[in-house]
C-alpha cells in the first residue's frame, strides 16, 4: 500500500509522472527506494537528471487548425533534436492537442490527457521523449487565437508567427487576403514588434523613452526651447519602430502597414483589422549552455 503522498515523494525524487510512480510503486509494495530503481531501469527517473540542464534550443511550431491558429515553444538542450523527426511530430501533435483542447496555460496544458496517446498525460508524454531522445526538454509557451488567423514558420522552426484578423468569412477564403495575411506574417517574422497598435503601448513605457529622448537631445546641445517638439517627433519614429500599424511595410517602404492593409481592403471591398500578434523566437531571453569543447574532448579522452 501507498499514499498519494508517497506519489508526491516519488515523483520530486525522479521528475516522472504522477502515473508512472503509482506504477512502480505498486510493483514494488510501496518501496520507495525499489521504486526509484524501477523507474531508473525503465528509463523514465533518467529525465529527472537530465531536468537541471538549460534547454535553449528546440522549435517553435506554428499553424492553423480549422479556425484556430496556435503557436508554441518547446525547447530541447540542442539544435541535433531539433531536426529529430520524432521530436518535431510531438511539437506539432502538442499544437494540435492546444487548438483542440484549449488550456488556460502551461501548467494546465501538462495535466491534460494528451491527445496524441491517452493513456499519458501530456506531461507524462514529454518525460517520454526526454527519457527516449537523452536531452532535457520543456513546453515554454503558446498562444492560441480563434477566427481568421495566419501562421508563419521562418527559419525551420526558429521563429514562429501567428496572426488573428477580423475579416468577412467569405473575404478570408479569397487568394488576395491570404496573400496580404502571409505578408503581414513575414512583417511581423522580420520586423519585430511589440504591438499592434498605438493606443496598446503601456503609457510608463512611453514616458520612459520620453525621459530618454529629452536626455539625448539635452546632451547632443539642443536647445531646451525646442527639445519638447524634438521629443514629439523622436516618439513618432520610436512607434514605427515597436507598433505593427506604423512601421513601413518590409515588402514596399513607402507604405505604412496601415496603408498597405487599407489598400488591399479596398480591392477585397470590405474592411479588414489586424486584431493581435504572437511572434516566438527560439530561446529568446534563456540562458544558452557554453559548452567548452577542448575541456569536454579531454574528459573523454581521461586526460
Amino acid at each position: 500500500m501507498f499514499t498519494a503522498q508517497n506519489v508526491k515523494e516519488l515523483r520530486e525524487m525522479t521528475g516522472c509522472g504522477m502515473m508512472d510512480c503509482k506504477a512502480a510503486l505498486t510493483e514494488t509494495g510501496g518501496d520507495i527506494e525499489k521504486a526509484v530503481e524501477y523507474l531508473r531501469e525503465k528509463g523514465m527517473a533518467s529525465a529527472a537528471k537530465k531536468a537541471g540542464r538549460i534547454a535553449a534550443e528546440g522549435m517553435v511550431e506554428a499553424a492553423v487548425f480549422g479556425d484556430v491558429g496556435v503557436v508554441v515553444e518547446i525547447n530541447s538542450e540542442t539544435d541535433f533534436v531539433a531536426k529529430n523527426k520524432d521530436f518535431q511530430d510531438f511539437v506539432h501533435n502538442v499544437a494540435s492537442h492546444i487548438a483542440k483542447n484549449n488550456p488556460a496555460d502551461v501548467e494546465t496544458l501538462s495535466a491534460q490527457k494528451f491527445d496524441a496517446d491517452s493513456s499519458k498525460t501530456v506531461a507524462e508524454a514529454l518525460t517520454e521523449k526526454i527519457a527516449v531522445i537523452g536531452e532535457n526538454m520543456n513546453i515554454r509557451r503558446f498562444a492560441r487565437y480563434e477566427g481568421v488567423c495566419e501562421a508563419y514558420v521562418h527559419g525551420g522552426g526558429r521563429i514562429g508567427v501567428l496572426v488573428n484578423f477580423d475579416v468577412d468569412s467569405a473575404a478570408a477564403q479569397k487568394d488576395e487576403f491570404k496573400a496580404f495575411a502571409k505578408d503581414i506574417a513575414m512583417q511581423i517574422a522580420a520586423a519585430m514588434p511589440q504591438y499592434v497598435r498605438q493606443d496598446e503601448v503601456p503609457s510608463e513605457i512611453i514616458e520612459k523613452e520620453k525621459e530618454i529622448l529629452k536626455a539625448q537631445a539635452l546632451n547632443e546641445g539642443k536647445p531646451e526651447a525646442i527639445v519638447d517638439k524634438m521629443v514629439i517627433g523622436r516618439v513618432q519614429k520610436y512607434y514605427k519602430e515597436i507598433c505593427l500599424l506604423d512601421q513601413p511595410y518590409i515588402k514596399n517602404p513607402d507604405l505604412s502597414v496601415t496603408q498597405y492593409m487599407a489598400e488591399v481592403a479596398k480591392d477585397l471591398g470590405t474592411d479588414i483589422s489586424i486584431v493581435k500578434f504572437a511572434r516566438f523566437e527560439k530561446g529568446e531571453g534563456l540562458e544558452k549552455k557554453e559548452d567548452d569543447f577542448a575541456a569536454e574532448v579531454a574528459k573523454m579522452s581521461g586526460n
